[in-house]
């Protein structure tokens, strides 16, 4: 069982390819569960798109990382204003478990458990082709989960370009090469 008082904020290398990240979220659970499946919601903390819940729907995931804070801190050289990735659902149990392909490569599943009036979010994210690639999804769902936090417990995120670059670096040096 997860020790929630010590819960680490960063990722571990759960094997060498996949990430594992938790957040300790105000509940209950069917609002964590609407941040994660309503677009209006999502895209607040991570990236735009209806989907419909079913095994098998396709769905595409729009992300404007300039727009998850006011003001916007500076975007990276080389990254786009915005990005798009299709995905396609492959489990679903609501109000529990959301998982999805992550483009052409790779997959997602994020679970919900209640823990009293808190929801512990784990996030397990399969198959990073290689360590740039690592770094940055750590980086990022680092930053993106904890906007979550921030949106669900009603306070204002830090900035997320800010925080993707600290966190890469903190990655670099944190994860195995």
């Amino acid at each position: 069982m997860t020790e929630l008082s010590t819960l680490d904020p960063h990722g571990v290398l759960v094997e060498p390819t996949t990430l594992r990240i938790q957040r300790l979220l105000p509940g209950p659970i069917e609002r964590v569960w609407a941040f994660l499946t309503e677009s209006d919601l999502r895209r607040k903390w991570l990236a735009a798109g209806e989907m419909e819940m079913r095994v098998g729907a396709p769905f595409a995931l729009t992300w404007r990382n300039d727009q998850l804070n006011d003001p916007p801190s500076a975007r990276p050289e080389g990254f786009p204003e915005e990005h798009h990735m299709a995905s396609r659902i492959t489990e679903l149990d609501p109000p529990r478990k959301l998982a999805f392909t992550w483009g052409r490569s790779g997959s997602v599943a994020i679970e919900l458990e209640p823990k009293g009036r808190d929801v512990l979010l784990t996030l397990i994210h399969r198959r990073l082709p290689d360590r740039d690639t690592l770094l940055k999804v750590s980086a990022g769902w680092h930053m993106h989960l904890d906007i979550l936090v921030a949106r669900a417990s009603g306070k204002a995120p830090a900035p997320f370009w800010d925080g993707w670059t600290r966190l890469k670096d903190e990655y670099d040096r944190r994860l195995p090469a």
